[in-house]
């Protein structure tokens, strides 16, 4: 038999085989075992204990270190102001020398850091713990972009959805170990979080020890470590896409003061409306993302998230002057709809974060990135409190005709970035 003839054959029993993966492999719940998924759950252990800290570390500071609300405050100001500085050069760092061993380097960091609150007895010493925190955490971040453009191959947008959906999970885990500490509120139970959160550092670098080494990739001759600064068509993407992922904190901070200050919808609803967005975003992320490949595509998809946080907006804000049962409908509505903008948002986001950064240095890229997500959670409360909460349904209004103009922008901006660079399929 010609050689054909003995392919044909096994090509036909390779179709009909049973699949044998593990159920949750063959759903879409769990990665393939490999990179990826290592990856994945080095991140969810790490955003575990991130989350928890976080929702309780000004507690900490006011019940155990006894720092004043103005203290509490400027510390977490200047620690988050050092972490945004750090990003661009440790990214450099990381295409220069190997994303994984800088990450690796970060999360030892982190960890010491971390430990260091527990003997943090003045205002000074928990600042600096704090801004050494801050600064590693962004640092790897910056270090990880990379690892995540690696290691996706060609399925970035959907791998990074996969992250998304991971990283919201974990943080609803996050805040219910949270919800335990602070209902106990005694300085041992803080302490105790604290030392898990120190923990979690340890388990995603035993995991992340596990993944291979990712050699630098040359640079051209004429690069330098301010590329990304210099790129003026990315600046312009990172700051729409921070103006866009302020819609982030509406549903997480705007929505809750908005149910209590102005609404008669019973106070449980804001539980609801958390548990509606994390079940859209851990189900529907990966699926959404499934078609936004290439960057027009990406635009375009951006500037429909922003078409859909106006529309949901508008319909929050409906809600002031209903009955209780009719705003909490309503407002579970405006919810959906502002979900499923952030959903498209993320996946325009996702993809061309990477799309536009060369491939050389997405570390550098990353960092950049970064300094805009940071911003964005930076004002998005002054901001929402300033609109949505002070000036009411006008407010709700303008806030979201400043999420259609970013997303109408995004085209525009990914056109002027074409110009220079591929940005097909």
């Amino acid at each position: 038999m010609s050689q054909t003839g003995t392919l044909f054959p096994d090509d036909r029993q390779e179709d009909t085989a049973p699949d044998r993966r593990p159920w949750l492999v063959r759903r879409g719940l769990l990665l393939e075992a490999g990179p990826q998924r290592r990856l994945a759950l080095g991140g969810f252990v790490n955003q575990l204990g991130t989350a928890a800290f976080l929702a309780t570390a000004p507690l900490y500071a006011l019940r155990v270190v006894g720092l004043s609300v103005g203290q509490v405050g400027l510390g977490l100001g200047v620690a988050g102001v050092v972490g945004l500085l750090a990003g661009p050069p440790v990214g450099h760092l990381a295409d220069r020398r190997g994303p994984r061993g800088v990450f690796l380097a970060t999360l030892l960091i982190q960890t010491v850091s971390m430990v260091s609150l527990l003997f943090a007895h003045s205002f000074a010493a928990f600042m600096v713990s704090m801004a050494v925190t801050d600064l590693a955490g962004a640092s790897g971040g910056a270090a990880r972009g990379p690892m995540i453009r690696r290691f996706g191959g060609d399925e970035v947008p959907k791998f990074r959805s996969y992250l998304r959906s991971t990283a919201f999970l974990a943080s609803t885990f996050g805040a219910l170990a949270a919800g335990v500490v602070i209902q106990l509120d005694s300085g041992s139970a803080y302490r105790a979080l604290i030392v898990a959160n120190a923990l979690t550092f340890i388990g995603c670098a035993a995991v992340m020890l596990r993944l291979p080494k990712l050699e630098p990739l040359p640079a051209p001759t004429e690069s330098n470590r301010w590329l990304a600064l210099r790129d003026k068509p990315y600046l312009a993407f990172v700051v729409l896409d921070g103006i866009l992922w302020i819609q982030g904190e509406v549903v997480t901070y705007a929505l809750p003061l908005w149910v209590v200050l102005h609404t008669r919808a019973p106070r449980w609803f804001t539980g609801i409306a958390l548990a509606v967005n994390t079940v859209m975003v851990v189900i529907l992320q990966i699926r959404t993302s499934r078609g936004v490949k290439g960057g027009q595509v990406a635009g375009r998809a951006t500037r429909r998230a922003g078409l859909a946080f106006l529309v949901g907006m508008a319909v929050i804000a409906m809600a002031s002057g209903l009955p209780g049962w009719a705003a909490a409908a309503i407002m579970t509505a405006g919810v959906v709809i502002h979900t499923a903008g952030s959903l498209w948002h993320a996946a325009g986001s996702m993809e061309l974060r990477f799309r536009l950064a060369p491939a050389h240095a997405q570390g550098q890229y990353s960092g950049v990135f970064g300094i805009g997500m940071g911003l964005c959670y930076t004002i998005a409360p002054g901001l929402l409190g300033l609109l949505c909460l002070s000036w009411g349904v006008p407010g709700w209004l303008g806030m979201g005709g400043v999420f259609v103009a970013a997303g109408l922008a995004m085209p525009f901006v990914v056109r002027w970035a074409g110009q220079s660079r591929e940005l097909s399929t």
